[in-house]
């Protein structure tokens, strides 16, 4: 059985290796620009921030139904290079199919505050991993676009660096959304792995009750050009997380893959 370094190394690795391709640094456990300006009595901190320019792009992963509670708690668990460890198993009763923890975006086009574009200048994608194992399975979808659950309008919280804490503004419709788009440069939300499974972004049903690893990513686009501008990722690990291949496993995969190539060039 591995150790939970093991599993946590193997987890950074995954999400270094998809950071890469964001255009600045990334820093870990941290506070982002402004408020946390969704839902009610949600802190700041724990977050991973990519900032490219005046663009902050952040994640984190939040204890949503606490066990002893059920409520909510501003508990991030963030090991502080990207993982975030949180334990398996749902609440109960009408919300048995939801995670314990939710996992929380935001993003910022005006950073700095320095008068940055409006958040309508921008496609915001976000990826979900619905493989609980070492690999990774991504769903994604537009933060901006239309809504994955067909007939629900986004809930997205919208302000800018002056918004209060938990006093974003929600749209009431499609109009209302865009002209939000137009006018706001923040925009977060949090969300449970249960909304966006068994159908919308995966086709099977996410089981809350295993242990394994789970790998988010958090573009911004050039609206017009599609160019990418910056990209935050992170991986929670859910219970002991997920099982690593023993070393004479890998070893006898690596001995076939050795076999299969002597095969190929005698052919």
């Amino acid at each position: 059985m591995q150790s939970y370094p093991t599993l946590r190394l193997a987890a950074l690795c995954a999400a270094l290796a998809a950071s890469a391709t964001g255009h600045a640094a990334v820093v870990h456990n941290s506070d982002i620009a402004g408020n946390v300006i969704f839902g009610s009595g949600n802190t700041d901190g724990g977050w991973t921030i990519n900032q490219t320019g005046n663009m902050e792009l952040a994640l984190r992963a939040k204890v949503r139904y606490d066990v002893t509670t059920g409520g909510p708690l501003n508990v991030f668990n963030a090991n502080g290079d990207g993982t975030f460890s949180h334990a398996a198993g749902n609440p109960g009763g009408a919300n048995a199919g939801r995670a314990r923890w939710n996992f929380e975006w935001s993003v910022n086009t005006d950073a700095s505050g320095i008068g940055g574009a409006k958040l309508s200048a921008y496609d915001f994608v976000l990826g979900v991993d619905s493989d609980a194992g070492v690999g990774t399975n991504f769903g994604s979808y537009s933060l901006v676009g239309n809504s994955p659950v067909a007939g629900a309008p986004y809930d997205h919280s919208f302000g800018d660096n002056s918004t209060a804490q938990s006093a974003g503004t929600e749209a009431t419709s499609a109009a209302t959304f865009a002209a939000l788009l137009a006018s706001s440069s923040t925009m977060q939300n949090s969300t449970n792995m249960e909304f966006v499974d068994d159908g919308i972004l995966f086709g099977s049903n996410f089981d809350p009750n295993i242990d394994g690893n789970y790998s988010f990513f958090l573009e911004a686009r050039d609206a017009t050009t599609g160019a990418l501008i910056g990209r935050t990722d992170i991986t929670v690990i859910v219970g002991r997380g997920a099982t690593v291949p023993e070393p004479t496993s890998l070893a006898l995969i690596g001995l076939a893959l050795a076999g299969l190539a002597t095969t190929r060039r005698r052919a």
